[in-house]
Formats: C-alpha cells, structure tokens, sequence
C-alpha cells in the first residue's frame, strides 16, 4: 500500500504543477497568425547569421590566394571594411535602398532607431514604424551590402593602400550598393523595365554590382609587380594555400542556403526549402562545369578554378533561385562553370591582374544568372513571386529577357562610374597603391607592422626569446623579377 502511494505521488506533483500552465495556455495561446510572423522573423535572422558567416569564407579564400607574406592583411581588411559598411548603412544605405518608393532612392529611415517612421519596401513589408520586424529586415539586407563589398577587394590583393579602403567602403555602403538595392530589390528603376526584372537574390544586385566596383579598381591600381615579364606574357603568382581557398570556399557554399533561402522573407509555404536545393543544385552543377573545361583547355585538374566554378554557379543561380525548376538549375550552374574559366583565362590576357577571379565568379556569371531569368522562369514561379514573366525556353517570349539585359546594363553603368569617381578621389588625397619596396616586402609588415606566419619570416634566434623585437625581412630587389622567370613565388 505504501510502495503504491510512494509511486502515485509524483505524477500527483507532476499533475498539481501542470495546471497553471495548462489554464495559462487556455486563456493565453498565441494566434496562429503571431506564431507564423515570429518563425518568419526567426528564419530571416538564421540567414542574417548565415550571409555573416559568409565574411569568413572570403576571407579565407582572399587569404589562401595571396602570397604569404600578405596573409595576415586580410584579417584587417575583414573587420575594419565591415564595421565601416555597418555604420555606413544605418546613417544613409538602409535608407537609400528600402525607405521609399521614388524610381531612383529612398528618402525615410536616415540613422534609423526604434519607432522611427519608415515608408517604401520596409513599411510595406513590417508596418510604418520601425521596429522588431523592420530590425531584422535592416540586418538581413545589410549582410548582402557587405558581401557586395567583400567582392570588390578581391581584386586588389597585395598591392591597394589599407588607407584607400576605408572611404570607399563608407561610400558603397552609404550610396553606391544602396542606389542599386532600390532599383532591383526596393521597387524603383527595375521594376520599371517591362513587367519588373527578375533578381531573386542578387546576381546584378549584389555580385555584378561588386564585381563591376572591383573591376574601376583594378583599372586604377594596375597588375601586382611581376604578374606580367618583359613580353608582356602573365606569370603565374601562387597563393600560398589552397586548403585555406577550399574551406572558403565550403563556408560560402553554406552561407549561399541563408543568401538565396532566406531571401523568401518567410516559411509559409515552404519556398524556402525550394529556393536552397535549387540553390545547391546551381552550385555542384558549376562545380562539374569547371573541372570539365579545365581539364579540356588546360588539361589539369585546378584546384582554383573548381573552387571559383562552384562560386560561379553560386552566383548564376541566385538570380533565379526563386524562378526556376529544379531541372534548370543544374544547367545554369553548369554554363556557370565554363565562364569562370573561360573568363579567369581572358582577363588574365588582357592584363587586368585578379587575383581571385572576382570579375569572372561574381561579374560573368552574375550577368549570366540575370540573363538566365530571361530563359528559365517557370510560369508558376514568376506568378508566385509576382515579378515579370515566363522566359524564353518557358513559352514566355523574350521580353522578360530584355528586360534583365536592361538591368543588367544599367547595373554595370551606373555602378562603374560611381566607383570611378570615388576612386580619383581617394587617389588624389590618401593615395590607392602602395610603393614598390611596401609591395615586396608584403602588406604584412609594411601596412600593419607584423606578419602573419612570423616564422616564415622572421630569424628562428629572435623568436625563441619571448618579447624579441622582430626584424624585417630586406625587400626583394626589382631584379628579382628577371625575364627568365615562369613564376613568382608564394612567399
């Protein structure tokens, strides 16, 4: 009798305690409809938290690419350009991009704060006032900024002013990259071109748009000193490590699932799943793309461009993420892959030194991803996005395709110019290259005073005693760089 109230007591207890909660949840259950708007707000920051991530991929990638003793400047670059963009996009970019419905800028939202009133995009979406909703919007919106910024410095590697960097990141993120947000993604000049251009996640909007900034840079700093000899021919200049670039690479990939996913702004209906597996299928496509053409044209297996054709076929499907069947996909991603080679190995000849392959990742296949719209859109998926119409191979005609021809122009034009301009500027004032003996000693030590393997440096007696000031290394004569040499190397 005993051992039997011991074992009903418990569940008593248990019973007893529950009750509240049980007449708490009666009286209180939250609507569904409350439910659905905070697993929406939930699933906008997961991806907010994703595109973060992305920054590490880049600079992995950026560091695995550069020569050793560059590695260490990329960290800086990293922080300081993204602390910058961030104070840049509350004073004037979130503004310019989503708070207001004029063709070309917003005009509410300037140092937004809590309760501010805001208009165009973000009030459609989160109600005039700014608040939780409308916060998770800004944070979500600016990781894509910052991506489009990361992309520009890719082609500046080992050779651009760390000083130079920060202006120009304070301005694309206040002006340039938020001027083109509006019209692709904030309902201004885009939505003008036909029946609306069809940019799901930003393969204008975000890549071209950074790749088009990188390309006004690379035009004014000039090829890294011993990229191209006496003829005139490119030389190989190695990154140091390409497990470094691989990881970055894989980083990026997984950052593109909260890119593109995330872009649905909501779970509903369950798009979001649909946008990522397209998104992934986009991505191996390229991948297989890449190899295939390097091993036809070069006949080898490149790590980096595998890598940089997964990228490719990233960004070739961003565009249509949100439009295409999951047949197109693939074959998107895979056209993807055959213009990163083929780009690395054209800009490389006409002597524009990217060190990354930025111009041909994010800016070929970024035009392609946009035009790809034009062909792929399913009926059903521009009726469920409610922008534009079929493509081309859908029945739907070629309209649709002018109209991302269109974007696609004014996208490159308009940031091509902004770029050129800021950059005389900063040229004319804090100057944009390095000098010569910086350059062959390496960012490291000359910009930030240490480097980043001190070992690979540094004599081996000043690094046994703790506290030893570090000596640098003497630079590399010019004459280094003899005629008769095929590669510079890694270090």
């Amino acid at each position: 009798m005993r051992s039997t109230i011991r074992r009903a007591v418990p569940p008593a207890l248990l019973a007893l305690l529950a009750l509240p909660a049980a007449a708490f949840a009666q009286d209180d259950e939250p609507a569904p409809s409350l439910v659905l708007g905070n697993l929406d707000l939930t699933w906008v920051i997961i991806g907010t938290v994703l595109v973060f991530f992305m920054q590490a991929g880049f600079a992995l990638l950026e560091i695995g690419f550069s020569r050793g003793k560059n590695a260490g400047m990329g960290i800086a670059k990293i922080l300081v350009n993204f602390s910058v963009a961030t104070i840049a996009w509350w004073i004037a970019g979130f503004a310019i991009a989503f708070g207001g419905a004029g063709t070309i800028a917003g005009d509410t939202g300037f140092l937004v704060s809590y309760g501010n009133e805001m208009s165009g995009l973000a009030g459609d979406l989160y109600g005039e006032t700014f608040g939780g909703g409308t916060a998770a919007f800004f944070a979500f919106q600016f990781m894509f900024c910052a991506v489009s910024l990361a992309i520009v410095w890719g082609t500046t590697l080992e050779r651009m002013k760390f000083a130079a960097y920060i202006p120009f990141a304070a301005v694309f993120a206040a002006i340039i990259y938020p001027l083109i947000a509006h019209w692709g993604f904030g309902g201004g000049l885009f939505s003008e071109f036909g029946d609306g251009v069809q940019d799901f996640a930003g393969s204008s909007v975000v890549h071209l748009t950074g790749a088009t900034a990188a390309l006004a840079a690379l035009i004014f700093l000039g090829p890294r000193r011993g990229k191209y000899g006496p003829d005139g021919k490119p030389r190989a200049i190695p990154g140091h490590n390409m497990p470094l670039f691989g990881l970055g690479v894989l980083i990026l990939w997984l950052g593109w699932f909260g890119f593109n996913g995330a872009s649905t702004l909501g779970t509903a209906d369950g798009r979001f799943a649909e946008v990522v597996a397209v998104t992934n299928l986009g991505a191996a496509g390229a991948a297989l793309g890449a190899l295939l053409l390097c091993q036809i044209v070069l006949k080898t297996m490149d790590v980096g461009m595998i890598g940089n054709g997964a990228i490719a076929g990233l960004v070739a499907i961003t565009a249509p993420s949100g439009y295409v069947e999951f047949w197109a996909a693939p074959i998107i991603g895979l056209v993807g892959g055959f213009i990163v080679v083929g780009g690395v190995i054209l800009f490389e000849r006409l002597r524009l030194d990217d060190p990354v392959g930025a111009l041909s990742a994010h800016g070929l296949a970024g035009i392609w991803g946009t035009l790809s719209c034009g062909l792929f859109t399913s009926e059903r998926l521009a009726e469920a996005v409610g922008i534009g119409n079929a493509g081309l191979f859908q029945g739907g005609g070629v309209d649709q395709l002018v109209s991302q021809a269109l974007a696609v122009g004014a996208t490159f034009a308009a940031v091509f110019i902004l770029s050129s301009i800021t950059f005389l500027a900063i040229k004319a004032t804090v100057g944009l290259r390095v000098d010569d003996e910086a350059e062959e000693a390496g960012l490291d030590i000359s910009e930030h005073g240490m480097y980043g393997y001190p070992e690979q440096f540094i004599p081996a007696p000043e690094l046994e005693s703790y506290g030893a000031a570090p000596t640098a290394r003497a630079p590399v004569a010019p004459s280094a760089y003899s005629s008769n040499r095929e590669e510079v190397p890694a270090t």
